[in-house]
C-alpha cells in the first residue's frame, strides 16, 4: 500500500482501526518492519508519513450513531542543515566552545529525538456541530487545486480566502491548443481606465474660463450709431475725387 501511494497513482484510499494519528503512523511503521524491508525504525516512519496527506477519522458512539470525529493533516518535517560555521568568528576560546556546543546539541536532537512529521485537525465535530480549526497547509492546497476543474478551483478560492484568509496564486490556463491565456488584473485594468479618464478631462485656466462665460453684444454708443434716412431712402456713400478728404 506504502509502494502504490509512492509511485503510479493519482491517490490512495485505504482504512485502518487506529484511534489515534500517532497510532495510525506507528501501526503502518510497525507493519512495515515485520515485512523485512525497513530495518530502522526512522526510515520506515519517514516513508509512511509521506503517504499520508489526511486522516479522516469515523467514531460510533454508544447510541450507534457512526459519524466524522475530525479530519487531520500530515505535514511531514523535512530535514534542513541547521549547522554554522559562526566558532570561525569568535575570537576567545570560551565562545569557539559555546559555538560548537551548539551544533553538538543540534547533532544529538537530530539523531535521538528527530521529528519526522507534525499532525494537526483541519476540522472537528464539537457540540453536534463541524466547526475548521486550522487551516490546509501550503504544499496540500497546492495539490488540492492541481486536481479541480476551473470551476471548483474558484469556489475553493472564495472558501479559503472566506474561512481563513488564504489567496492563492491563480492557476495558468490554457487554451485549445495548449498556449497559457494570460489575463490581465481586474484592479490593474480599472485603474488603467480611471487614469485615462483623467487624462482625457481638460485643464481649466483662467483664459479658458473667461471664453466659456456667456459673451454680451456690445452695442456702440448713441452719437456713434448711423441714422437712417427719415424717407427711408439709402445712403450712399461719396465718390472720393481726391480733393475732399474722406471723413
Amino acid at each position: 500500500m506504502i509502494q502504490s501511494a509512492q509511485v503510479a497513482s493519482k491517490f490512495t484510499l485505504f482504512t485502518h482501526h487506529a484511534k489515534t494519528f500517532p497510532n495510525l503512523v506507528t501501526a503502518l511503521r510497525n507493519s512495515m518492519l515485520r515485512t523485512g524491508v525497513f530495518k530502522d525504525e526512522k526510515t520506515a516512519e519517514e516513508q509512511v508519513v509521506q503517504v499520508l496527506n489526511f486522516d479522516i477519522h469515523l467514531i460510533k458512539d454508544f447510541r450507534g450513531r457512526r459519524y466524522i470525529e475530525r479530519i487531520t493533516e500530515c505535514i511531514p518535517v523535512e530535514e534542513k542543515n541547521e549547522y554554522t560555521f559562526d566558532h570561525r568568528n569568535e575570537k576567545t576560546l570560551e565562545g569557539k566552545f559555546d559555538k560548537f556546543f551548539d551544533n553538538a546539541t543540534i547533532y544529538f536532537t537530530k539523531e535521538t529525538n528527530r521529528e519526522l512529521y507534525k499532525y494537526r485537525n483541519v476540522l472537528e465535530f464539537v457540540d453536534d456541530s463541524y466547526v475548521l480549526t486550522n487551516p490546509i497547509s501550503d504544499e496540500n492546497i497546492k495539490g488540492m487545486r492541481e486536481n479541480m476543474s476551473d470551476r471548483d478551483v474558484v469556489e475553493f478560492d472564495k472558501f479559503l480566502e472566506r474561512v481563513w484568509g488564504i489567496r492563492p496564486p491563480k492557476m495558468p490556463r490554457y487554451d485549445e491548443n495548449g498556449n497559457e491565456i494570460i489575463e490581465a488584473d481586474e484592479t490593474e485594468t480599472q485603474e488603467q481606465v480611471s487614469d485615462q479618464q483623467v487624462r482625457r478631462v481638460p485643464k481649466m485656466n483662467s483664459t479658458t474660463a473667461t471664453s466659456q462665460q456667456t459673451r454680451k453684444r456690445v452695442l456702440p454708443d448713441a452719437g456713434q450709431r448711423r441714422q437712417a434716412p427719415a424717407n427711408g431712402a439709402v445712403r450712399r456713400p461719396q465718390k472720393n475725387d481726391g480733393a475732399s478728404k474722406p471723413e
